[in-house]
């Protein structure tokens, strides 16, 4: 488990896809996070937990299947390119961001920024079937950094039309009809990849766990209890 608490920057330095295999490796320049993570550890790569395949000085190596590829933004990478990297969090550790597993729900797509000094406000366009587990206030893991949501789009109004690309920044791109908020503090662009990312950028999300469960527990009610209202009617 994660906290989605960023305590590195990596970069990848060596990139193989296997198309054959529907898999790829990734080296990552990772000198502090590969201090003491044994072969078969979990680290999580812009919020997607990946298992250490090979472990050395400053480096760690990372296999990553199909499943991950194409619900994920891994496959963007590209060799040179900065990571958020996290490692799990010990049992005795300080629970400073919220509960994140590292299992990415889907991408989604940068769709506005505007500056505020020394801050940014970034609207993401969320993929179909996400908007429902996101609330204002909450808490989302976007490319492994736990934030704030700061606003939500009204679900009652219609959905936007997409822009072309190419669409000067702080105006609104992609189709999706459902998006979310979050506010990026210095620390947070400094620190993170967040701070170099530009509009139509793809960015992994992991929803609030806990939110996934009610909605899944609700759906099984509701769904079971359909049968046992039609009998009665």
């Amino acid at each position: 488990m994660f906290t989605g608490i960023i305590t590195e920057l990596g970069s990848i330095t060596g990139l193989e896809h296997h198309p054959d295999q529907d898999s790829a490796r990734l080296t990552i320049h990772a000198p502090a996070s590969s201090v003491g993570l044994p072969l078969g550890g979990s680290l999580a790569v812009n919020g997607t937990c990946l298992t250490a395949t090979e472990v050395s000085t400053g480096s760690v190596v990372v296999d990553v299947i199909g499943e991950t590829l194409r619900r994920t933004a891994i496959g963007d990478l590209q060799a040179g390119d900065r990571v958020n990297l996290e490692r799990c969090m010990p049992a005795t550790g300080r629970f400073d961001g919220h509960i994140v597993q590292g299992h990415v729900d889907g991408t989604g797509t940068i769709a506005k920024i505007e500056v505020h000094g020394s801050w940014r406000q970034v609207r993401i366009a969320l993929p179909a079937g996400l908007g429902r587990y996101v609330a204002e206030k909450g808490s989302i893991a976007v490319d492994g950094v736990s934030l704030t949501v700061t606003a939500v789009n009204d679900v009652t109004r219609p959905p936007q039309s997409a822009t072309p690309a190419g669409t000067p920044t702080g105006a609104l791109t992609g189709a999706a009809s459902d998006w979310f908020e979050i506010g990026l503090i210095p620390a947070t662009l400094a620190e993170t990849t967040l701070g170099t990312r530009s509009l139509g950028d793809r960015v992994n999300l992991e929803v609030d766990v806990v939110a996934k469960y009610a909605a899944r527990l609700t759906d099984h009610d509701r769904a079971s209890a359909t049968p046992a209202q039609e009998v009665t009617r």
